[in-house]
């Protein structure tokens, strides 16, 4: 299970393939200097003091270049990443309702 940190806040929870996927995002976009939503309801999980007992957690941030990322991961994959799978998470990011972890479809 890997962790997406977004600045002081608490971790967000994140599968490490989806962590994966996610990064692939959110990296190309900042190169480009793309600012968008981050969002999460249930799954990815936000653990902080007591988050684990509040049962349907959700949030949004904000990331753009001045955000402070940090993504860590409990085991190196050797999988490819799913390119279908990316295109969808682009998507979304680069729509209205923002970026959002969405199950992988088949390649």
């Amino acid at each position: 299970m890997g962790h997406l940190i977004y600045g002081m806040a608490p971790a967000i929870r994140i599968d490490d393939r989806g962590l994966e996927h996610l990064r692939a995002v959110i990296l190309t976009k900042l190169r480009r200097n793309e600012s968008f939503g981050f969002n999460w309801d249930n799954e990815p999980d936000v653990h902080g003091d007591d988050a684990l007992a509040k049962p349907g957690l959700h949030g949004t941030v904000w990331i753009s270049q001045s955000s402070s990322l940090y993504f860590s991961f409990d085991e190196r994959s050797d999988l490819p990443l799913n390119r279908k799978w990316l295109s969808q998470l682009a998507d979304l990011a680069n729509g209205t309702g923002g970026l959002r972890l969405i199950p992988e479809p088949a390649p």
